[in-house]
């Protein structure tokens, strides 16, 4: 029988990045990219975020939130709406809480703690966008080694 801290550190699964999103400006909307150059301990080139954060450099998602989140909005969720750069697939974000983390071949990413649902959710996706959040809001994480990511790239934990 395995203990709790041996069935944590088990990640076989692989995920895959699904969308990227830069918002130049704060407050304006994401613009969905194909790919992102992502340079060290500064986040995506071209996000209003990029070198300003030590904690929130890169925020990811995971599109099974987004499809739950559509689901109990009774709508279409756009991924832009919830102001996350990055939506994986195939792999469960919480499991990366305190590892680092590949982006295609290049990218490693530190989780940094959870990204919780700001007061813009009921602007942007509605009234009860909020709470439709609420705990599933995605990561947030700071650049180890930065290099360039696109849609379908893998997405691994490495420690």
């Amino acid at each position: 029988m395995s203990n709790f801290k041996e069935l944590i550190s088990q990640l076989p699964q692989q995920g895959k990045i699904t969308w990227i999103g830069i918002r130049s400006e704060k407050k304006s909307p994401l613009t969905p990219v194909e790919s992102a150059t992502v340079t060290t301990g500064e986040g995506l080139v071209g996000d209003h975020y990029h070198g300003k954060s030590k904690l929130r450099q890169v925020t990811l998602i995971q599109k099974e939130h987004l499809d739950l989140v559509a689901n109990v909005m009774q709508k279409e969720v756009d991924p832009g709406l919830t102001r996350r750069n990055i939506v994986v697939e195939g792999i469960t974000l919480h499991s990366l809480k305190d590892r680092t983390f590949r982006l295609g071949t290049e990218v490693i990413l530190q989780t940094t703690g959870p990204c919780q649902p700001c007061s813009r959710m009921e602007e942007n996706l509605g009234p009860g966008g909020y709470n439709a959040m609420r705990g599933h809001g995605g990561i947030t994480a700071t650049v180890i080694e930065g290099g360039d990511i696109q849609v379908g790239d893998a997405v691994v934990a490495l420690s």
